[in-house]
């Protein structure tokens, strides 16, 4: 079943977010600063290609919260706003329910992904 789900994902528009998630991680990635910033828009297109079956751990020290943050005050509260809309209207129809989760488990990586991991 999470093979037949990660294949829909990816061609109802999956494969180009997260193509889009790994243009953004190489931009970031260009200058020093932007590393840490790259390093987690790569965790988001690898959550993006792949949603069904894999969990995400969320921990981390200090650091990570302190980058998170930054992270939500810059980006993240947006994105995390438009993976719920998108969530929301996915859950419209009952075939699009299994769509909506991974996208709020989505929004709540793309709102706090310091210190978590994909697994």
């Amino acid at each position: 079943m999470r093979l037949i789900g990660n294949i829909l994902w990816l061609i109802l528009g999956g494969l180009e977010i997260a193509f889009a998630w790994l243009v953004v991680a190489l931009v970031l990635c260009i200058t020093i600063v932007g590393i840490p910033l790259g390093v987690q828009a790569f965790k988001m297109a690898k959550l993006t290609l792949t949603p069904f079956g894999t969990h995400v751990v969320y921990g981390g020290g200090a650091g990570s919260l302190l980058l998170n943050i930054i992270w939500v005050v810059l980006v993240g509260l947006w994105m995390a706003i438009g993976y719920c809309v998108a969530g929301l209207v996915n859950c419209i129809t009952i075939i699009g329910v299994p769509f909506g989760i991974q996208s709020f488990k989505m929004a709540k990586l793309a709102l706090w992904p310091f210190g978590s991991q994909i697994i």
